[in-house]
């Protein structure tokens, strides 16, 4: 089944032109069954490829679902329209009262500073908070996953001493784990990211699961509460051009950057990316939807706990 998305989301042409499914607000009204409700707080600036990447991910799901997008109430965006904004996302304050099956709290360009010193850090603390019982599973991605961890956990990040940034491979603690059903035994995902979460720091918590790993990148997914919470710390939801569009943007900025880590063929800038993490996205995102969301969420919404 596909995604049900708002009339006139940029995100429909530029998925339909990938031959993806999508379908809009009027023509889901007419499939009498009950789609999954997700709800994505977009922290990223170039919020429309944020979106596409994350819908792009979701559609390969055969279950319904039913998207709306939040936005940081105190906060104003300096890279996406305000237009865009106003006919597309929420403010939190008009959906607390509301619950969901799935959320997903994306990454943000905030990791020189503090957690404390964020800008919108108070709200975002509500939010993490009203998910525990508005939610039936959060994934937390990059930032996200690194603030949640701070928040609920008490688990610092510590700056690296140049940026993490490639593609990496990693293993998984059990592959009986739902998460991985399908996954080889070694998968590679994207990491950009300049801070890092240490494996001790997660093992001291009983509460944490460290259930996959990188030689290279560290620390790379964490699960609480069986699957309520999800923390990603790389960036699965990339598509092919991001690595090199970020690579250029600091370049060009005349900042400190390496090229990505097995990422352009032969390691030439001239040559086209490899996409090499697709699939095990693919299924992350799936055996999420599935297991975690689905599987565990009430029929009726107003039941979760």
């Amino acid at each position: 089944m596909p995604l049900n998305l708002p009339d006139g989301l940029p995100a429909i042409d530029l998925l339909s032109k990938e031959n993806i499914f999508v379908m809009n607000e009027t023509q889901a009204a007419h499939q009498d069954i009950r789609p999954l409700k997700l709800i994505i707080l977009n922290l990223m600036p170039l919020k429309i490829a944020t979106e596409t990447d994350l819908l792009r991910l979701l559609s390969n799901s055969p279950i319904q679902i039913e998207i709306d997008f939040l936005q940081i109430e105190g906060h104003i965006s300096k890279n996406t329209s305000k237009d865009h904004l106003n006919t597309f996302y929420h403010t939190f304050s008009e959906i607390q009262e509301n619950k969901y099956d799935g959320m997903i709290i994306t990454g943000a360009p905030v990791e020189h500073l503090k957690f404390e010193e964020v800008d919108y850090w108070n709200e975002i603390c509500k939010i993490f908070d009203w998910t525990k019982n508005h939610v039936t599973s959060t994934m937390f991605i990059c930032w996200g996953a690194q603030a949640g961890l701070h928040h609920f956990y008490g688990v610092e990040k510590f700056p690296l001493a140049k940026k993490m940034f490639g593609v990496f491979e990693h293993s998984f603690s059990d592959s009986k784990l739902p998460i991985f059903r399908g996954f080889d035994d070694v998968f590679k995902a994207p990491h950009s990211r300049h801070t890092q979460i240490l494996a001790e720091d997660i093992r001291k918590i009983k509460d944490l699961e460290l259930i996959s790993y990188s030689e290279q990148a560290g620390v790379h997914m964490v699960m609480a509460n069986k699957g309520k919470q999800l923390f990603i710390t790389g960036h699965p939801e990339y598509s092919r051009g991001t690595l090199g569009r970020e690579y250029k943007r600091d370049f060009e900025k005349g900042l400190p950057i390496e090229l990505p880590h097995n990422y352009y063929k032969g390691n030439d800038p001239s040559q086209n990316p490899v996409l090499s993490w697709r699939s095990h996205a693919n299924l992350l995102f799936l055996n999420w939807l599935n297991y975690y969301v689905y599987q565990e969420t009430p029929y009726d919404l107003h039941d979760i706990k």
